[in-house]
């Protein structure tokens, strides 16, 4: 191994290594592998076959166990140890942590091919602790959390402190999501697993370097492995969490902006979405629902009774409707606050050296803020939320949790406001999804946040991506947020559709932003109110075109909430980078413009005013159709696309199958009765399956409590045709019901169809046929298609 390692390092790697580090003894606890050098001592375990776990512990340092991100349970795990007089080995079939004694180096190896190994490891300066790790010189490097930097981040100096970037456009180095996890080309992930502030530097002195500088914290870092991008993300979804299932509504349109100022606009709003027959779901209140002013209000969580004077009743009759209701809450309780007293009372605020309340001056007020790592100020805020679930509320929005002005003077039960800056937000999402499951265990949240780490998809948070400007370049970075976050476990990122800061008024930009939204993860029109985000408060013949994108939109749930179901139990995100279909094209590396949803549809946003075409490559995966017309686009290919002002360029992978539903004015109506399923035909794809979830849509853990049906559809080729089946695996408390479902065949001019061996009418539209089945539960249709 020795030999090997030193050819690699000779042939791939530039040559470094901490000289100054001595090996004195090692010994084996369970399995983790300890080792003792001259300045500290290091931890070696194995979490999975495809992830390992390194701790530095200085000399003079105590062991910290405490992972904010790390949840991860070994169990059944077959761990290799090998030593002899030069080396130390501990591993699995997949992953390998070699360490040669003399020069002391530690090395990590992916199905024994060497992929990285500390260059000096663990070193201090003065007050900046860092580890760093040789790579090589041709990877491409991808992860730091949600910034605008281009799809390759190799070459940046990442600070990492949550903040917000007001007005952002295409460029945009620090946001709200820092989370210090790396991914490379390679194919292979090093997560630095430490809260407090510091840089991850991905190369910038251009030496081959990754490194991870912090003020404190500990020194440890996983290094995950995958086979394909997929199991990447499988595994590090398993290192920090699944997301659960949102409730379905989750799916639906939006009405939002900054801000209801009453009861009446509320009700009104709502009016004009059910009187233009314009879908929708939920509508968020931002903070005029407990103050009257922007400035001086914010910490009285509480309704404004001069102008919400019956929230109880408002909440009701939206409920009725089938509309959600949303609020905005923040952290800050300001001094001028109908609650300051409270908190400084039930001394649940963040406090200064001297334990009196921490307070500094900000945009909105003089301000302290709420404690959520101290038992005390955790369930203080869980009640205020407790009070308005009661009330009825369906979902929470934490906003400002970076958190947005947090000096370092102040100090938490969790550590100095430095140590603790960037899981603030991950912790109010914790505390809120813990507290669910206490008061509301039959009750799926909805947590949207602009702020948090590695791990808080677990508790359910639905990021954004801020105050992006209302712009071309704020539309333009989009992309590219999304799909990173995606890789980074965050899989419900999303913006604010039509562009959040500015009074710009563009509407192209709208349609175009709406267009792509489609396509996100949460489907959520929001700005300042200087221009209205609501598709009802537009032109006539805006609203008309917006109209078709909301209806397509819930036309699309069947296959959408089916990705989220994906997500929850293999952490695959919805938008997923072109390379994820090609992962050894390099060129489609740095690819940003276009992605794919799910694994099914290609997209190709609309980012330029004025566009009439564009250029779209086809992955060699399969051929590709267009959604709106049916032409075939060959696998592999690159065309210059003609675009139309009604929809962007979205295609359909050449034997996959859609489930769709005809367009409904909320999810509340919805059911899988009825529903029609595309199949694209493509004689080129000789097999394939696809799947479409369903449960209640609002119960927690359906999938592990086997509540749900998973619908599974297959084709096949045969000599004289191919064969389509369907069938269901069913979850063993679900109770399934009869269906009738449209089978639209595109691409297809059959001689005869059989369904379950009898010959069977069908309809001809174009070029494609539809064929009704009657689905009786517990069966298996076959449909047969001779040519």
């Amino acid at each position: 191994m020795k030999k090997l390692i030193l050819l690699l390092l000779a042939t791939t790697f530039s040559f470094a290594q901490n000289v100054n580090r001595k090996y004195i003894s090692h010994h084996w606890k369970q399995n983790s592998l300890i080792i003792l050098v001259n300045d500290g001592e290091y931890r070696i375990k194995m979490l999975s076959d495809k992830i390992s776990e390194t701790t530095f512990i200085p000399k003079g340092q105590k062991f910290d166990s405490i992972s904010h991100a790390v949840i991860i349970e070994p169990k059944n795990l077959k761990v290799t140890k090998k030593e002899n007089k030069n080396e130390i080995e501990i591993g699995t079939k997949h992953l390998t942590v070699n360490i040669e004694k003399s020069p002391f180096s530690v090395h990590y190896l992916k199905n024994n091919n060497l992929i990285i190994f500390e260059k000096n490891g663990y070193t201090k300066k003065d007050s900046i602790e860092m580890i760093d790790l040789n790579i090589t010189s041709d990877e491409v490097l991808f992860g730091g959390g949600a910034r605008a930097l281009g799809m390759n981040r190799r070459g940046n100096r990442l600070q990492l402190y949550n903040r917000a970037h007001y007005g952002y456009e295409t460029r945009a180095e620090l946001m709200n999501f820092c989370i210090p996890l790396v991914l490379s080309s390679k194919l292979y992930a090093v997560h630095f697993d430490n809260a407090a502030i510091g840089y991850l530097d991905l190369d910038s002195k251009k030496d081959n370097t990754l490194s991870y500088e912090t003020i404190s914290g500990r020194k440890t870092y996983q290094v995950i492995v995958g086979e394909t991008w997929s199991d990447l993300l499988s595994n590090y979804t398993d290192l920090t969490g699944k997301q659960p299932l949102p409730p379905r509504w989750t799916f639906g349109n939006f009405s939002s902006r900054f801000g209801y100022r009453s009861q009446e606009q509320v009700e009104k709003t709502i009016k004009k979405f059910q009187d233009e027959k314009i879908p929708v779901d939920a509508i968020i209140l931002d903070l005029y629902w407990f103050g009257k002013t922007i400035k001086g209000t914010m910490g009285n969580l509480d309704w404004d009774k001069e102008t919400f004077p019956n929230p109880d009743k408002m909440i009701s009759d939206l409920n009725a409707k089938g509309i959600k209701t949303v609020l905005i809450t923040e952290p800050f309780i300001l001094t001028t606050s109908s609650k300051w007293q409270e908190t400084v009372d039930k001394k649940v605020l963040a406090t200064t050296k001297n334990d009196t309340p921490a307070t500094w001056d900000f945009y909105f007020g003089n301000t302290g803020i709420v404690d959520v790592f101290k038992p005390e100020g955790k369930e203080w805020f869980w009640n205020v939320y407790k009070r308005l679930i009661n009330q009825g509320v369906a979902g929470l929005w934490g906003d400002l949790g970076e958190p947005e002005v947090f000096p370092s003077f102040a100090k938490t039960f969790g550590g100095t406001a430095d140590e603790v800056h960037n899981i603030y937000g991950h912790h109010w999402a914790k505390l809120i999804a813990e507290g669910y499951k206490k008061d509301f265990p039959k009750q799926r949240p909805f947590i949207l946040m602009r702020a948090g780490y590695s791990g808080s998809q677990r508790f359910g948070m639905i990021p954004w991506s801020g105050d992006v400007s209302r712009s071309w370049g704020g539309l333009q970075s989009q992309m590219e947020i999304a799909l990173q976050m995606g890789m980074q476990g965050m899989a419900y990122i999303h913006s604010d559709l039509g562009g959040f800061a500015g009074d710009y008024y563009d509407n192209e930009l709208y349609l175009r932003w709406l267009q792509y939204g489609v396509f996100n993860p949460i489907f959520r029109p929001h700005a300042q109110d200087d221009v209205a985000s609501e598709v009802v408060y537009k032109d006539i013949v805006t609203m008309e075109t917006a109209k078709k994108s909301v209806e397509l939109r819930y036309q699309l749930l069947p296959y959408n909430y089916t990705l989220a179901y994906q997500n929850s139990v293999s952490g695959q995100p919805f938008m997923r980078p072109l390379f994820f279909a090609e992962p050894n094209n390099e060129r489609l590396l740095n690819e940003k413009e276009s992605y794919l949803w799910g694994n099914n549809f290609l997209i190709k946003p609309i980012t330029k005013r004025g566009e009439t075409s564009t250029d779209v490559y086809f992955p060699k995966s399969s051929n590709w159709f267009d959604f709106y017309t049916d032409k075939k686009y060959e696998r592999g290919t690159t065309h210059n696309v003609t675009v139309n002002p009604e929809n962007i360029p979205t295609y359909v992978r050449g034997g996959s199958f859609i489930p769709m539903k005809t367009s409904l004015q909320n999810t509340s109506n919805y059911s899988l009765n009825y529903f029609d399923l595309h199949y694209y035909f493509d004689e080129d794809c000789k097999a394939s399956m696809d799947n479409l979830f369903h449960d209640d849509g609002t119960s927690p853990n359906t999938i592990e409590n086997g509540n749900y049906e998973l619908m599974r559809f297959t084709s096949m080729s045969i000599d004289e045709g191919t064969v389509i089946t369907f069938n269901s695996n069913i979850g063993k408390n679900y109770n399934p019901t009869d269906k009738i479902v449209t089978l639209k065949i595109h691409n297809c001019n059959p001689k005869s169809i059989y369904v379950d061996g009898k010959i069977t009418y069908f309809t001809k539209e174009n070029n494609s046929i539809m064929i009704p089945i009657s689905w009786l539960k517990n069966t298996t249709p076959e449909i047969k298609l001779e040519f």
